[in-house]
């Protein structure tokens, strides 16, 4: 009678060896898959802080242009490529010139000097009128 009533082993289909076995490895991927979500959370978390830098740079860049109120202008210009090519002319002769967007109009300007304080922006005019380019202007940015 006793080998016809099979073990209550047949019957579960698992040993306690097999059991564990199976617990360790759901234990191991539950770990893996932690590990996977922590890289890529810590990934994210890299980009963004890379974005926020971006952006402050950008924010802090645009604060320190918006110092310079006052361009010396040198060339004036509808056509973009020509205020390009005009400040790489300049740029030739060791100058480093900006290309500034004439605000309300389709102009862009060649600016050769940008100043904070508006008597050193009128005294550099002054200098560059008489040696470098005769009709160089001041434009006052708000």
């Amino acid at each position: 009678m006793a080998l016809l009533v099979p073990s209550c082993k047949f019957f579960n289909g698992v040993s306690k060896k097999e059991a564990l076995a199976i617990a360790n490895q759901a234990r191991l991927d539950s770990i893996r898959i932690a590990d996977s979500i922590r890289l890529d959370q810590e990934r994210l978390m890299a980009l963004e802080q890379t974005r926020l830098d971006s952006l402050r740079a950008v924010e802090e860049q645009l604060a320190y242009e918006k110092r310079f109120k006052y361009n010396i202008v040198v060339g004036s210009f509808v056509t973009p490529q020509y205020a390009v090519d005009y400040a790489e002319e300049f740029k030739a002769l060791g100058y480093t010139p900006k290309i500034v967007d004439m605000t309300g109009t389709p102009f862009q300007l060649v600016a050769i000097e940008r100043h904070e304080n508006f008597s050193e922006a009128v005294q550099r005019l002054e200098r560059f009128q008489d040696t470098v380019v005769v009709d160089s202007w001041l434009y006052i940015q708000k």
